[in-house]
Parts: structure tokens; sequence; C-alpha cells
């Protein structure tokens, strides 16, 4: 297949494999090292599983992000969002203020509100349940993708409940799904660089685990290019992988590059300044050949890659765009530039030109609109 690139023995060998199943950990490390025509047959080979296990449509949904605060207790040095109470320019929405958002989404064409806020001294799990109740009171049908893992993990801890309690308890409630974000890297040496304080490996799994167990779904996600190494990004993609074989509960993949411009860590001079952009495109490639069938939807940020590049990771295995979004505050504070929201012809404009086929979903990927 990729005899007129020239590319090493094993190297073809190892992607011809990749049409068959998920390749190896070993091989996925191998691979992180592409360049020139290697790294073509690595991409061309991505984007060909793509088309074969997500046919030639790209999904992205109607969504809405809600920070309901950035009062955080956090010690993350990629952040760039959180504020002391103290702070001038902190904030911390009243329930009813944040209802009243999610109504004006809806009313804009929102399907899912994506909510979640800082680690604030005032919240705990019992604080998440009114905000689902509420919301739900006021739009009985929206889906509520809200509280990533370390929220529910500190939501948890402060009302004095388990992790299962908690989330039967917010799922009772009207929680729909559970973004898989504060996974970061999912290496505790590395966590105890760039986010000490933060849960573990081992307590991030099990959050996640038992919300599938639970009956919620989670997407997840790695955030990479600052202390980690290629080896830590092939584990994290490992762990995720062992997780969907038992329990089938993740939605989507979502990488995100590191933001470098305002984290801490990278002023600090101890992270990298993010990725370059053939680092991305190998990691997009590298995950479709990892996850294959296990994990359908590998999804491009566009907040944080830009529209050019966004569509560019669409041909190195990515089916998805995300959303069109609303008051984006996380990946802004860390020095994103490309807008906090969009429109649907925009996302609609780069899929086309691909020569593909823009769809619109829900959260869980089901409802699937063609445009």
């Amino acid at each position: 297949m990729f005899g007129k690139l020239n590319i090493k023995p094993r190297t073809e060998q190892i992607l011809e494999e990749a049409f068959n199943g998920p390749i190896s950990a070993e091989n996925a490390l191998y691979l992180m090292n592409s360049t020139g025509n290697e790294l073509n047959a690595l991409l061309i080979t991505a984007d060909l599983i793509r088309q074969e296990l997500a046919g030639d449509e790209v999904t992205f949904i109607k969504n809405w992000n809600i920070n309901f605060t950035n009062v955080c207790a956090g010690t993350c040095g990629f952040c760039a969002f959180k504020k002391d109470s103290e702070d001038s320019d902190s904030y911390f929405l009243e329930i009813s203020e944040l209802v009243k958002r999610a109504r004006i989404a809806a009313d804009n064409g929102a399907v899912e509100i994506c909510i979640q806020g800082g680690l604030h001294p005032k919240v705990d799990a019992y604080f998440y349940e009114k905000i689902l109740r509420e919301v739900k009171e006021e739009l009985p049908d929206i889906h509520i993708h809200a509280f990533s893992p370390m929220e529910i993990y500190f939501g948890s801890k402060k009302a004095g409940l388990s992790i299962e309690e908690t989330l039967k308890m917010l799922k009772e409630a009207g929680l729909g799904s559970i973004p898989g974000t504060a996974a970061e890297i999912l290496n505790d040496g590395v966590r105890e660089v760039i986010c000490p304080g933060k849960l573990t490996t081992n307590q991030w799994i099990d959050v996640v685990e038992t919300a599938h167990r639970t009956g919620v779904r989670t997407t997840c996600t790695m955030m990479y290019g600052h202390v980690e190494t290629l080896k830590h990004r092939i584990e994290h993609l490992e762990i995720l992988r062992d997780i969907q074989k038992k329990t089938g509960g993740f939605t989507e993949f979502v990488p995100l590059t590191f933001m470098h411009q305002n984290a801490p860590i990278y002023h600090e001079g101890i992270s990298m300044p993010g990725t370059t952009g053939a680092q991305d495109l190998k990691l997009y490639a590298i995950s479709r050949l990892m996850f294959n069938d296990l994990l359908k939807n590998i999804q491009v940020s566009w907040v944080k890659l830009g529209f050019k590049f966004a569509q560019t990771c669409l041909m190195a295995g990515a089916n998805d765009l995300g959303g069109t979004l609303g008051e984006e505050n996380i990946s802004r504070s860390a020095g994103a530039s490309y807008g906090v929201k969009t429109e649907l012809d925009d996302l609609k404009l780069i899929i086309e030109d691909l020569g593909r086929i823009p769809a619109l979903r829900n959260t869980t990927y089901e409802n699937i609109k063609l445009l």
C-alpha cells in the first residue's frame, strides 16, 4: 500500500495491521517519532480508518458553556482561569442567573448546556444537585453535561458522600453526562508537577468508572504538551482504552493541546511551550489507531486549534468538531485566541470544504441530522 512512500518495514507493518484492530502501546510509541513520508503514511492510515468507522460525516452539537464560578481552591500550574474569592474579578453566579443563561442558550437552539466551575469553598455535591434541579425545572428537555471528575470528587468529599452516592443523586436530579476533563496526563509523577493536590490517576479512574456503572456516560480527554514525555501520552491513551474496554462508557476522545501563553508553569520555566502542529497531528492519528472501533468519535477543539488547523486535524483521523459553544472562559483565560463561540455556518464551511458531510448530533452521538 505504501510502496512509493519508501517507508521503513516496521512502520509499514504496523500501519497495515492497524486496519485489523487497535495497535499496541509499543507500536504507538514507535509511531510517535514518525517524520516525513512515515508521518504522511500514518495520517493517511488514520484517515482511512476514520472513514471506515465513522464515514464521511463530521458531527458537532449546538451547545453552550456556563462557568458558574472562577473561584477555586486548586493549585493547577496550567490554569489561568482560577481566582481567589477576594480578587476583584472573581465571581460566583447565583443559580437563578445560571438558569437565566441556560434559558437564553436554549432559546437560541442549544440542546446541551455544559456547566462547570472552580472548586469554590461553598460548593458541595448538594449545590450541584440544586443547580441541576433548577435548570431541569426550567428546561426539562435540555441535556446537562456537567461537573468534571475533579468537581465530582471535591463535591462528594465536601458533602460527606461516596462517589457512587453523589453520582446517583446527581443523575436523579437531571445530570445527563459529565466531561472527562481533569485527566490532564494520567501519571501521578506528571500530576505532582502540573496539578498538585488534584485527584490522583486512580481517583480519576474511579470517578469515571463509577459514573459509567451508574449509567452516566462521559467524554475522555488528554491535555498534552507541558511536562510529559511521548511515553506518558501513550500510557494515558492506554489507560483510557482499558476503561473503554471495561465499561464502554466514553462517548468521545478530545485531545487538548496545552495553552502555554498564560500558564504559570510556563512562565516559571517548568513546562514546554505547548506542541507543534506535527505533534498534534500525530496525537490525533495515533489515538485513532489505538482506539480503532473501541471508541468511534475523536473530536478536534477549534477553540484551541483555530478553524484552519482544526480542519487539518479532521484529515488525521478525527470525525467531530465539538460544539458551537458560548461563554467559553477557561481556554480563553489560558491564552486561546480563536474565540469563545461560533455559528453553525462557520463549522459547515470547513467541513464542506473538505468534501465531508456536516451533521448535527446530540451529546451521545445520537439523533444525527445531516445538514
